[in-house]
């Protein structure tokens, strides 16, 4: 089913941007349309905007009350350096009000602790936001895989396809529960720390303020420089998951071509190119925060000079100094935190975007409004006139006619390219139909529930696929009702007892990733296995054993006759001598039925398929006529 199938490249996954605080050194991905996307996005937060409300109230006061800490800290300093200063003068009566730091310091445990509670309100509730949105946006997305036609898969890797579920779904999640909560107080604290600034002082908060200028000329310039040296690290990084990755998929093949020593060296050669990429862009990003500290530092001398004689003038309070000291500290952490905010919100938007163009896509033409459930389908099948194409321009099929009476066995040959899974996927409705119709018993596909058509049928293909669980559960997976004895039954059938109960936990065993396990002809009986369980109208076999030995196949094929007894099936075969007792024998090339008939019939016509047969038991070539 994968002869259109076209690849699109992955992109390569994310890297480190270097030390915390420096996401700003790497360019994020940018969407396409913003305002769009960050407004359907909100649609989807809108169901929960009192709790963003009061996320937002509660962010407000946690902030707030962090933010008078260090002013009160400040009036404790003043009454301690107050008390000092009037006692060592000879002061009369003079003394430590200590009543008074001690009920300044209590007010600050309290607001600590209000301050704490609140954030933890606020915590939760964001939390709860955040997941409920990306709870209602998988299953937005899972809903759309069920109504997406075939041709979306084939026209995809399934890397794109799992980068948008996963990774994208994931960077939105992260963004609703950590960075939305942090611009909020960010901003809220960029803003209270200046406010508290300029009540303390003016002319100090100038002074901070002309740091700003230079900090942000030396974060740009170095940027700059570093964003080459990260696009680097990214391109080697990609290479070298691309070379990881095929050497670990094919590593039976390069071992058995003896290539170790090869692969290594390749693999050294890439790790160095991305040890120099990755040193460079990491110390080039690394180094602005020592530059904007000292920069920073800077600001905080002349705070603490310029402060200093405001002091001894009698014009500032020393405690306002300390206080104006942690909030100069405080000053360019909303600031570096806006920054890295921003373009995480960017590249959240463009994963917000890659999500929703998914949800775009054209779904799967709709039933009919009163489609039609054919209750004991006999299996007859016609194709009329049937035109089809992968793309509008380049006709597949043109004019196709095929009439299969119920029962029959029907075998379909042909080069590779030339339809034959094509015909089956139009048969399944996997596809529609630029032309012609294809009816079951008499009634038009489109005009059949399409859970209804495809239960008609049971597949087993050369691909075989099986999932993450037991045996028995895999060959139940043909159907639900299914008892333990039918699983035996249909185990028996297909001749996969045996080898299951050698197993040591029998049809208990877990199947892992891929199955690896079990051999490929062992998985081959198990899908013939789950067939069987299913008891369909119409079987679809694609060289259904094509991966056991010569022995098995013999078994196999008894096993399959008793199940294609009085069964219509499509017989996709590369392999001649699987197909000779078939009712119907369909030569395809190039989208078209060139030759049918019955295995001696066409033999005897001495065309397209009696050179493919005799190119297989005789060792004749095809000619180039036929090619």
């Amino acid at each position: 089913m994968s002869e259109q199938k076209q690849n699109s490249p992955q992109r390569p996954k994310g890297i480190g941007m270097g030390p915390p605080g420096m996401g700003m050194m790497m360019p994020p991905q940018k969407a396409k349309d913003f305002k769009g996307t960050l407004k359907r996005l909100a649609a989807y937060l809108k169901p929960h905007r009192t709790k963003l409300v009061l996320v937002l109230l509660t962010a407000i006061l946690s902030t707030v009350f962090s933010i008078v800490s260090p002013k009160m800290m400040g009036h404790a300093t003043t009454k301690l350096y107050e008390g000092v200063m009037a006692t060592a003068q000879g002061v009369p009566g003079a003394r430590i009000d200590f009543d008074a730091i001690n009920t300044i310091l209590l007010t600050l445990v309290v607001l600590y602790l209000i301050s704490a509670a609140f954030g933890f309100i606020q915590q939760y509730l964001m939390a709860g936001v955040a997941q409920k949105t990306v709870y209602d946006l998988r299953k937005d997305v899972n809903s759309k895989f069920a109504r997406l036609p075939l041709k979306f898969f084939d026209s995809r890797s399934n890397g794109e396809v799992l980068s948008r579920v996963v990774n994208d779904v994931d960077n939105i999640s992260n963004t609703l529960q950590q960075s939305l909560t942090q611009l909020i107080t960010s901003f809220i604290t960029l803003v209270g720390v200046i406010v508290m600034m300029l009540t303390i002082s003016p002319l100090l908060t100038l002074i901070v303020f002309l740091t700003i200028p230079a900090s942000l000329l030396a974060t740009k310039a170095i940027a700059k420089r570093s964003q080459k040296y990260f696009a680097g690290q990214q391109a080697e990084l990609g290479r070298l998951n691309g070379h990881v990755e095929e050497m670990y998929t094919g590593h039976k093949i390069v071992k058995a071509f003896g290539h170790e020593r090869k692969s290594l060296d390749e693999f050294n050669e890439m790790n160095e190119k991305l040890y120099d990429s990755g040193w460079r862009a990491q110390f080039v990003s690394g180094i602005i925060m020592p530059i904007m500290s000292f920069i920073s530092n800077i600001g905080y001398v002349l705070v603490c000079v310029i402060g200093g004689l405001l002091v001894t003038r009698n014009a500032i309070k020393i405690g306002d100094i300390l206080a104006f000291i942690q909030y100069t500290r405080q000053f360019t952490m909303p600031i570096t935190q806006l920054a890295n905010i921003a373009n995480i919100i960017q590249s959240t938007i463009a994963s917000a975007e890659r999500v929703f163009e998914l949800l775009d896509e054209e779904d799967e033409v709709p039933e009919a409004k009163n489609a039609k459930a054919i209750s004991k389908p006999a299996g007859a099948v016609r194709f009329e006139q049937v035109d089809f194409g992968y793309k509008p321009d380049e006709p597949l099929i043109s004019g196709m006619n095929i009439d299969v009476k119920p029962g029959q066995t029907v075998a379909i040959v042909g080069p590779t390219g030339a339809g034959k899974t094509t015909m089956i996927n139009l048969l399944m409705r996997f596809y529609e139909l630029n032309g012609g119709r294809i009816t079951i018993d008499g009634e038009d596909i489109t005009a059949l529930q399409r859970r209804s058509l495809r239960r008609m049928f049971g597949m087993v293909l050369q691909d075989t696929w099986l999932f993450n669980g037991s045996i028995r559960d895999n060959i139940a997976y043909g159907r639900e009702d299914a008892t333990e004895e039918e699983v035996y039954q249909a185990a028996r059938a297909a001749h996969a007892d045996h080898f299951i109960r050698t197993l040591p936990d029998g049809y208990d065993t877990i199947l892992n990733e891929e199955a690896s396990n079990i051999s490929q002809g062992q998985k081959q009986l198990l899908t013939i296995a789950r067939a069987i369980l299913a008891d369909p109208s119409i079987l679809i076999l694609d060289e259904a054993t094509s991966s056991v030995d010569t022995r098995t196949e013999i078994i196999i094929q008894r096993a399959m006759g008793e199940l294609m007894n009085n069964r219509t099936s499509f017989v996709i075969a590369h392999r001649l001598s699987t197909i000779r007792g078939a009712d119907l024998i369909l030569v395809m090339n190039n989208g078209s039925i060139i030759e049918q008939g019955r295995h001696e019939e066409l033999l005897e016509q001495g065309g397209f398929y009696a050179d493919l047969y005799n190119s297989q038991f005789t060792g004749k070539r095809i000619t180039s006529e036929v090619v």
